[in-house]
């Protein structure tokens, strides 16, 4: 038996939850960046390639959250609320689902050009995920409730940017485009976008539900 094996023997079965969803926020994390890195690359088929990238990150997520279940199916013993548990990788599952549809909508829509408003959003996602991404972490031992507060404050304030953003873009969107399918397109890309911010403060407000209980 190897020592890997040995060691998890002894790993407390509620520790577990831990490692997982720290590394759901590392995917996460990775989404995140890979489509910043996509919107704003220049070259058409290496935007391409980043956008498509993404769906193997998708896929990771979905393998990891299917681990988080099977183990709150096992374990009778678990860090927190199996409820809560169950929230919190399904909201974090929802982040990785629509930045996926998001960047199947560029790639499937051929939109070739990023525009000022697209690129917002990426930024607005990328300092949102990282700020779960920290929250998520300093849920291991809750010793730096600060800090947690903290993240989950700017991501609900990340969120109120991605509502303003989303305002301001249907409102150039409607004013200057005359080309109807391109109306559609733009706006159900906007509006996408708008959702993962949505999502990111849906999975912030279970990890402030978590340290309210447990704190």
């Amino acid at each position: 038996m190897s020592l890997a094996s040995v060691l998890k023997i002894f790993l407390p079965k509620d520790r577990v939850f831990y490692g997982l969803f720290e590394e759901v926020a590392h995917v996460l994390g990775e989404m995140a960046n890979v489509f910043v890195q996509a919107v704003n690359e220049p070259d058409p088929d290496l935007r391409v390639k980043k956008f498509k990238s993404l769906e193997e990150w998708e896929h990771k997520n979905d393998e990891i959250t299917h681990k988080i279940f099977i183990e709150l199916g096992q374990n009778f013993i678990t860090p927190f609320d199996r409820e809560d548990i169950h929230a919190l990788a399904t909201s974090l599952d929802d982040i990785a689902d629509f930045i996926w549809a998001a960047a199947k909508r560029i790639t499937n829509y051929s939109i070739e050009e990023s525009d000022e408003i697209t690129k917002r959003f990426a930024d607005v996602i990328s300092r949102s995920v990282n700020a779960l991404s920290s929250a998520v972490r300093e849920l291991r031992d809750m010793k730096d409730l600060r800090a947690i507060t903290k993240s989950c404050v700017l991501i609900n304030s990340l969120e109120n940017e991605g509502d303003d953003l989303l305002d301001i873009s249907m409102s150039q969107l409607f004013n200057s485009q005359t080309d109807a399918i391109e109306l559609i397109k733009m706006k159900d890309l906007y509006e996408l976008l708008e959702i993962v911010t949505d999502k990111c403060e849906d999975a912030a407000n279970v990890i402030e539900s978590i340290i309210i209980k447990y704190a």
